[in-house]
């Protein structure tokens, strides 16, 4: 029950209660023998208060989190872009090179100012709630796998930005923006058969009534799947974890293992209509779609205040084409708080496509009772707070929250 992956650190699957892979020691907080037993499925009082305690926690380093990239980009471009890049100079006289050293120093410097609490909010609290199975050299490893993607990725993508800065000019912005949204659409392509298989291993499935459920959901929706796949999540977390990944021939269902071992199969018939949903209404494209008009915002708003930036700096006028290396930190944080401030607008969008699939499940299914168990299941599962404050939903969720989910099959 997921939507596209857009985390920026790491391909990752997300599921219908945003899931994170990480560690299990014991749980600091196992029900009590004096709970009140609840409805069949349902949390118990000590269960939900510790879905309430490890929502607070995780949604504190959020924030955190988001503070800490803005303001290190900002200093970043503001204080020491420019005597760094003049430094740079004295080694590197061609700007591209030069380019690509600048973003290597404020990636590995922000590596190290974000590592602490990055640790804390993927290892620690993980490890507290009992949901990780992660030991600290593997974390590490899995975390240095994404600092290296990140910083591969990145000095691609910004090495080929600045390449039409400094090639087009006036109407780079434009340009940026269009290349990038085929950038998009690859890297959506690329993400189930290159990225996710660097963290997690993915096995073909061969059950044969899993994929007869699978065919009669597809039939009559023009839904062409490479096949379904067991996500290997188990070594890294105990929650549970669906999606629906890639385009065109590199498109897949892929189940979590920790979901396959614990859902019976009609609460994992309601995830894959869920899923097949996500087709049906042209989630993806529409995704896509909606990420490359941001990106011309986001570039429109770059050429204006970066340009702005520049002149400020070098007392006279230039266009884009003469921005000097040092204007690279101030871009990043530019798009980093455009993103940040149209985040809630994305979830928002986000929001309303997984309630058309929890419909379209529930319709393609008639699985009432199992679409209410696997909500259940997934919130235990993940120690999902059901009912999060509306404030948190609205800025933070990508996803409905379980409660809401719920009440979509309650009988009308």
């Amino acid at each position: 029950m997921s939507e596209p992956p857009h985390d920026p650190e790491l391909p990752a699957a997300s599921s219908a209660a945003d899931v994170d892979s990480a560690p299990a020691v014991a749980s600091d907080a196992a029900p009590a023998a004096s709970d009140t037993a609840p409805p069949a499925g349902e949390m118990s009082p000590t269960e939900l208060a510790e879905a309430k305690r490890y929502g607070r926690a995780q949604l504190r380093c959020e924030i955190a989190d988001q503070l800490l990239d803005l303001a290190y980009l900002l200093l970043f471009a503001v204080v020491v872009a420019i005597p760094l890049d003049r430094w740079l100079e004295g080694f590197i006289a061609s700007a591209p090179l030069r380019l690509l050293a600048l973003f290597a120093l404020v990636t590995l410097g922000h590596e190290l100012v974000s590592v602490p609490l990055s640790y804390y909010s993927g290892f620690v609290l993980e490890h507290r709630f009992g949901l990780s199975r992660l030991t600290a050299g593997r974390w590490v490893v899995r975390h240095l796998k994404q600092l290296a993607l990140a910083l591969v990725l990145g000095g691609v993508m910004f090495a080929g930005l600045y390449a039409i800065i400094w090639g087009v000019g006036a109407w780079w912005w434009l340009c940026a923006a269009l290349i990038f949204f085929v950038v998009s659409v690859v890297l959506t392509q690329l993400m189930p058969v290159v990225f996710l298989p660097l963290f997690h291993k993915i096995e073909r499935l061969d059950d044969a009534e899993l994929m007869a459920r699978m065919a009669r959901l597809a039939a009559g929706t023009g839904l062409s799947i490479a096949g379904v796949y067991r996500l290997d999540l188990s070594n890294e977390t105990t929650k549970a974890n669906a999606m629906l990944a890639g385009l065109g021939q590199t498109r897949r269902v892929l189940l979590g293992d920790t979901l396959l071992a614990q859902f019976t199969p009609d609460e994992i018939e309601v995830i894959l209509a869920h899923e097949v949903g996500h087709h049906v209404h042209r989630h993806i494209r529409k995704l896509i779609v909606a990420g490359a008009v941001a990106s011309v915002a986001a570039f429109a708003l770059c050429d204006g205040l970066v340009g702005h930036w520049v002149n400020r700096q070098l007392g006279t006028t230039v266009g884009p084409a003469a921005w000097p290396v040092w204007t690279l930190p101030l871009v990043m944080g530019v798009v980093t708080a455009f993103f940040m401030v149209l985040g809630p607008l994305q979830n928002a969008l986000s929001r309303r496509f997984e309630r058309q699939c929890d419909r379209y499940a529930l319709e393609r299914t008639g699985q009432r009772e199992a679409y209410i168990s696997a909500f259940h299941k997934l919130a235990r599962l993940n120690k999902d707070d059901p009912e999060p404050s509306a404030l948190e939903v609205f800025l933070f969720h990508s996803h409905p929250p379980i409660a809401e989910r719920l009440r979509l099959a309650e009988p009308r």
